[in-house]
């Protein structure tokens, strides 16, 4: 099917607004890169009018998809893991065009991992890890063991996800492979969750203290990126302040708990400010420069 492709590939690499095309071939029978079609397109183009258009293709029993992204939607998705196939299609897919060495370079960044970008994927995960471990906990204290395993299931997945960023790679799809590779203490956690003898409540409890011990080892390195845009001010910010600032969008969702953390942890200060109110305060946050 791949010449069957190829003229449209090619129309579309005549455009000028196009940078790169690369083309992603399914491998096995169930493929969750390329969402089980045979193949997938992944055309990278400037000042798009949709930052991402999508086209599926039939010929002869196989099938095809057509991804056209907006470059910044495509970093944006690499820098955030928002889509992570697309990370795994710029990494492994074959490249059909390339102007001006576009893909090459965008191929070595991903190689590369700049610390700035892995400073922001480690928040990402850190703070959803966070609010995960939490959830687990809570419904382990209401004795709701069946929801606190499923959340335990999450909270394991992002401390995977942070494992891999942490050695200086980004998270697949398939990332139990990487962490089985790399981080083979994570792996055994995963594994005893699973398949432990124990009973649920006892599972459960177990990686509780697992978890929170590998959260509080992280804490300061996997905070780095919000630490860095609270140093930026001499004063507290507030909450509203740190939501809506343009680094921190990634993970703003998640942004409470994460505050919420570092302030249990005296890593950074909750300050009060007077309100017209009696004994109400404005609560601000600002780091403490130890």
């Amino acid at each position: 099917m791949e010449d069957v492709l190829r003229p449209i590939y090619q129309e579309r690499a005549s455009q000028k607004n196009t940078l790169g095309i690369l083309l992603i071939e399914k491998k096995k029978p169930v493929s969750p890169v390329t969402d089980n079609f045979d193949y997938i397109l992944l055309v990278i183009v400037q000042d798009a009018m949709q930052p991402w258009y999508v086209k599926h293709y039939e010929y002869h029993n196989k099938n095809a998809a057509m991804h056209i992204v907006d470059e910044k939607q495509l970093l944006y998705w690499i820098d955030t893991s928002s889509y992570r196939r697309a990370v795994e299609w710029v990494i492994n897919g074959k490249v059909v065009f390339d102007r001006n060495e576009y893909v090459a370079k965008l191929k070595d960044d991903l190689r590369t991992f700049p610390k700035e970008k892995r400073e922001l994927k480690k928040a990402i995960e850190f703070a959803k890890l966070i609010r995960s471990y939490r959830e687990s906990k809570y419904f382990f204290d209401s004795q709701q063991y069946m929801d606190a395993f499923n959340t335990m299931i999450y909270c394991l997945h992002y401390l995977a996800r942070l494992a891999v960023i942490e050695k200086g790679f980004h998270p697949e799809v398939t990332v139990w492979n990487q962490v089985k590779q790399i981080e083979p203490e994570i792996y055994k956690l995963q594994q005893e969750l699973s398949s432990s003898s124990e009973t649920l409540d006892k599972r459960v409890e177990l990686m509780l203290l697992a978890v929170e011990f590998a959260i509080n080892s992280r804490t300061l390195n996997c905070s780095q990126h919000l630490i860095d845009i609270m140093k930026e001010k001499d004063e507290a910010c507030t909450y509203g302040e740190l939501m809506v600032h343009p680094q921190i969008q990634p993970y703003y969702l998640d942004l409470g708990a994460l505050l919420e953390h570092l302030v249990e942890k005296e890593v950074i200060q909750a300050v009060q400010v007077d309100t017209k109110g009696d004994d109400i305060y404005h609560r601000k946050y600002m780091y403490l420069n130890k």
